[in-house]
């Protein structure tokens, strides 16, 4: 056998172990891996509602629009709550404002402003 014959085993020999590799690496996720990733889908589903109906629902019933809010709870499975602190309240707008979207009803499912109760759904 030649050297450039060897040379070329050796390349070829290469490219297939690296082929073997790629497809032996290439595994199903697990149980674990599935769970979590659903579990941030949800999480991010349930943000990203809350950022587009929350302040249209706040801006409805007060007439002040919102954007950035104070304060955020979760519990990163079943609810995502926005609170706001007024700006205008001499102007007629609201000292604080509430709202919580949750999971299971797949919108808004409480709205409080200033105390009072706008919106009050049983899960």
């Amino acid at each position: 056998m030649s050297e450039v014959q060897k040379i070329m085993a050796a390349v070829i020999g290469a490219f297939v172990m690296g082929f073997i590799l790629v497809g032996v690496s290439k595994q199903e996720p697990s149980l674990a891996e599935k769970e979590a990733a659903a579990k941030i889908r949800n999480y991010v589903t349930m943000q990203t509602m809350a950022n587009q109906k929350c302040p249209d629902a706040v801006k409805e019933h007060t007439g002040e629009q919102v954007f950035f809010a104070a304060e955020t709870e979760s519990d990163k499975d079943t609810y995502f709550t926005m609170k706001w602190n007024g700006e205008n309240v001499k102007t007629g707008g609201f000292k604080k404002a509430s709202c919580t979207i949750s999971a299971s009803l797949g919108g808004i499912s409480e709205l409080i402003i200033d105390d009072k109760v706008i919106i009050k759904k049983k899960i």
